[in-house]
């Protein structure tokens, strides 16, 4: 009891009144005087509490709806006094002013209004301005006074006013989780305001993600490495539901984040295959089964364990080829329920349904002492749009073959740099990716083509510096290229184009991919 500080006056204020009851009860029986506001108040009077509102207690009304009503000296000086400075106390004193020593607050939920799709008028009421700052000053104050911010601490509020009260390092912690709230509710409040007005990347000189542990791992991308995942910023895989299979470690997330992406970088029925953040295989088909088996047979070897993503429902003919196949993690929007009880009869598979198809406008990547902040690179460049491309060589291509370029070139983003696309037939036939040269990548491409190599086009993530890996390409046989041009030697790279015999298209862009 001797370090137990005893409650003896509480101000409490809630919106979310599900407990409310219980922690009444909790204090009636130990004699602890009640302030409370409005509908608290009378929640805790039609049930029997003795309680004196907050209204009756400063001689000031709740005005403009209830805008004002804590915000008043008698209320923020018995928060805020120290009960261990005798100067505070006779400061309150004089002024017939008693101290708390509890606080519970709970805010306006501003979080559920936004994501229930309510107009601007009424978000903006759920700014909370009172609940703030009495949790603000309370936690300041913790040396003096307990201060409760959320439902899920009444049992341990229960439990230590029975014991007598709370020692210090309870206090502390609890000051410790209000500023984490109203700092969560703040950056909410600035990132939706933020999101309503216009502003270019130059105007982003200030920038406040909140991310909250979502779930511990059983380790990162090595067993000597501890890891946890956090869900905060903009709708993400970390939102997926997993309705099947062993826990998500921390490289299914990574591939599976890659996968997804790559998927919805294509408006036509898309399967993404990724392996280690590269794809080992990426196709568009008629429907979701033919494309599956298009981005399979880019690199079967390299396909067992992988991550697989479906930007359409998962349907019973794409599930029954895919559940022969060792797989880590499935991703899709959906999935016909026969398709799910084909997916479920491997124990292992991990089975993610993710509703979220939009892509975040930033990335964010972490680097020592801070963390650079990009726009995403989309697929909308005015390079992008086949209709710009410059052909620098070659006769013009038929249909399919500028389909197919295109494809590749939608697809070449997800690939690691430097980084080839061999594809024939709206699929990915060969991918070279991740080396230090591109002669290199033209090369790993090629050698995984094989003799599919014939007939496809290429894309490359950006230009070639030197002919030399384009000559890979075309000696091996593919027909077209597309890439960015803009290097001091294309006019060599032309002429080695020319000579070949085949189609060259400049973008204009580029999709370098570093990490």
């Amino acid at each position: 009891m001797a370090n137990r500080k005893p409650i003896r006056r509480a101000l409490v204020s809630v919106y979310d009144k599900d407990r409310l009851l219980e922690l009444g009860k909790c204090l009636a029986d130990a004699g602890v005087e009640i302030l409370s506001t409005g509908s608290t108040a009378k929640t805790l009077q039609d049930a029997g509490f003795a309680v004196t509102e907050v209204s009756s207690y400063t001689g000031f009304p709740e005005i403009m709806d209830g805008r004002v009503k804590t915000l008043h000296p008698k209320i923020h000086s018995g928060i805020l006094a120290d009960q261990n400075n005798p100067e505070h106390l006779k400061a309150i004193a004089d002024l017939d002013i008693a101290p708390f020593d509890l606080v519970v607050i709970n805010l306006y939920p501003f979080y559920k209004t936004l994501m229930s799709g309510a107009s601007f008028e009424e978000c903006i009421e759920q700014i909370d301005i009172g609940g703030p700052s009495m949790l603000r000053g309370a936690a300041k104050n913790h040396g003096s006074v307990a201060v409760v911010c959320n439902e899920d601490q009444y049992d341990h509020v229960v439990a230590s006013i029975k014991a007598g009260g709370f020692t210090d390092e309870e206090r502390k912690h609890l000051a410790l989780e209000v500023f984490r709230t109203t700092a969560e509710f703040d950056l909410t409040i600035a990132s939706w305001l933020g999101s309503t007005v216009s502003m270019k990347m130059e105007d982003l000189d200030w920038l406040g993600l909140i991310w909250k542990r979502e779930n511990s791992l059983r380790y990162g991308e090595n067993p000597h490495q501890q890891a946890a995942i956090y869900r905060g910023g903009p709708s993400g895989i970390v939102n997926a539901v997993q309705s099947h299979g062993k826990e998500m470690s921390f490289n299914n997330y990574t591939d599976a984040d890659a996968a997804w992406r790559t998927a919805l970088d294509h408006s036509e029925p898309c399967v993404a295959i990724i392996k280690h953040a590269n794809p080992c295989g990426v196709a568009v088909g008629v429907d979701i089964a033919d494309a599956y088996a298009k981005a399979h047979a880019c690199d079967p070897v390299s396909a067992f364990g992988g991550v697989v993503a479906a930007n359409r429902k998962v349907t019973v003919a794409m599930a029954e080829p895919l559940s022969q196949i060792f797989t880590e993690v499935i991703i899709a929007p959906e999935y016909e329920p026969a398709a799910l009880e084909i997916l479920m009869k491997k124990p292992s598979i991990r089975i993610l349904t993710c509703t979220t198809t939009s892509i975040s406008p930033l990335e964010l990547r972490p680097v020592s002492g801070g963390v650079l902040v990009q726009q995403t690179d989309l697929i909308n460049a005015e390079g992008d749009d086949p209709k710009n491309w410059k052909q620098v060589t070659g006769a013009p291509v038929s249909s399919d073959v500028l389909k197919d370029l295109a494809f590749a070139w939608r697809s070449v983003r997800a690939v690691k740099s430097n980084a080839i696309l061999l594809a024939k037939d709206g699929a990915a036939v060969g991918i070279g990716m991740g080396q230090v040269n591109r002669v290199d990548s033209a090369k790993l491409a090629v050698d995984r083509a094989g003799n599919r190599v014939a007939g496809s086009v290429a894309a490359s993530d950006a230009f070639f510096p030197f002919a030399d890996g384009l000559e890979i390409l075309t000696a091996a046989g593919v027909t077209a290229i597309v890439q960015p041009g803009g290097s001091v030697r294309d006019e060599e790279v032309i002429d080695a184009a020319t000579k070949a015999g085949v189609a060259m298209f400049f973008t204009g862009t580029r999709h370098f991919s570093h990490a």
